[in-house]
């Protein structure tokens, strides 16, 4: 009885340790992150640009949504 016990205790850890991913055990690196900078599209509109657009589009419109703080009454 005490073999039988002994073989299936030694299945269920190799079972076990097979299911443990390699990934997991292996010590991570951590790289040191650089700065990053984002491009603009050349297709974007400024700063500016949005403002004017805006100013001009919600003329007359609620002042909800993308319009909120551009009508002017």
């Amino acid at each position: 009885m005490p073999t039988l016990t002994y073989r299936y205790a030694l299945c269920l850890l190799l079972v076990c340790s097979l299911a443990t991913p390699h990934a997991a055990l292996a010590k991570k690196k951590h790289r040191g992150g650089g700065s990053t900078q984002t491009q603009r599209s050349s297709s974007e509109e400024t700063k500016a640009e949005r403002e004017r657009r805006l100013t001009r589009e919600c003329k007359g419109m609620p002042n909800a949504g993308a319009c909120l703080g551009y009508v002017h009454r």
